[in-house]
């Protein structure tokens, strides 16, 4: 969601999930890949070691990780963070090879597209790291095929009139009274459904994470002006970013893939600079506006892990 739509440790502890909740989850994606038999079959739940044969990360910036130091990768305008959660997943199951494929602003096209960036640069497709010998991909995408980040720098700039109202929704209104954004969110789900078909055709073999998001605002009472969305279209953006993780774990289930539930209250722009996951408009720490911190995607990485059965992981201090 660039911004981009679409990240040390958290302050406050984290619930421990149960190992058996990511058990099953696999489970229920491979049962589900069955079903859908339009691809190859899915693997087994593989364990760390075959894991880490061959890891491939594919996404926008909230995989890449803009502005968190250290920027790295070729090209550097994708802004790759040797901090972002691809890194903290392939030091933890010490993966033999590793690609962070991802690039800032990216969406589904650039997947088989070239992404191009400013000053001449850009970035090959993203596809084009997978191998049939791939042992793991984690894919995440489809923030910024929704819109999410202009979705955001439009609502903060219809808020300057109306903080007290929800000028927003009322912007993507529809003369039928639909909802624009609303409509965006499955035919982002049937881009990404695309793509992870596309990943298993390359990679047949490997285990397939899809990424959601971390929550951008409260579900409710906002903090208008230092995240400058007006009061009724703070519950109404965070509805909006419910439902495309919802999307995304519906089509990752569907594809027989795991998905990584990263979606977790109290953590978003709003939040005390100690506990919060994404930066705000006006970031307190390094990270781009609107986009994890460090403590976001050592967050992020851990509930990969967790989601693939890895290993236990205790909150971080």
């Amino acid at each position: 969601m660039s911004p981009e739509s679409p990240a040390a440790s958290p302050a406050a502890e984290t619930p421990a999930r149960p190992r058996s909740r990511a058990a099953r989850r696999i489970a229920a994606a491979t049962a589900a890949f069955g079903l859908a038999g339009t691809l190859a079959a899915a693997p087994a739940a593989a364990d760390e070691a075959d894991l880490a044969d061959r890891y491939v990360a594919l996404g926008d910036s909230f995989t890449a990780g803009p502005f968190i130091p250290v920027t790295t990768g070729d090209p550097l305008l994708c802004l790759r963070s040797t901090n972002n959660y691809p890194q903290r997943v392939a030091e933890a199951l010490g993966a033999a090879d590793f690609t962070d494929a991802s690039c800032s602003g990216a969406v589904t096209e650039h997947m088989t597209e070239p992404q191009e960036l400013s000053l001449g640069q850009s970035n090959a497709p993203q596809f084009d790291a997978l191998t049939p010998d791939t042992t793991l991909v984690t894919v995440g995408i489809g923030g910024n095929d929704l819109g999410f980040g202009e979705v955001v720098l439009r609502c903060a700039e219809e808020s300057v009139t109306d903080p007290g109202g929800d000028p927003c929704r009322r912007y993507y209104e529809q003369d039928d009274g639909s909802d624009e954004l609303a409509g965006r969110v499955p035919e982002t789900g049937e881009k990404v459904a695309a793509v992870l078909e596309g990943v298993r055709e390359r990679s047949p073999q490997a285990t397939v994470v899809v990424v959601g998001y971390l929550q951008l605002l409260p579900e409710k009472k906002g903090c208008w002006p230092v995240v400058p969305v007006a009061e009724g279209d703070v519950g109404y953006l965070d509805s909006l970013q419910s439902a495309l993780n919802a999307e995304l774990e519906a089509r990752a289930a569907e594809a027989g893939a795991v998905f990584a539930d990263v979606f977790e209250r109290g953590r978003d722009m709003c939040a005390p600079a100690s506990e919060k996951w994404v930066e705000g408009i006006f970031p307190t720490r390094p990270a781009a506006p609107v986009h994890p911190n460090r403590s976001g995607m050592d967050a992020v990485g851990d509930r990969v892990l967790e989601a693939l059965g890895v290993r236990e992981h205790a909150p971080q201090a």
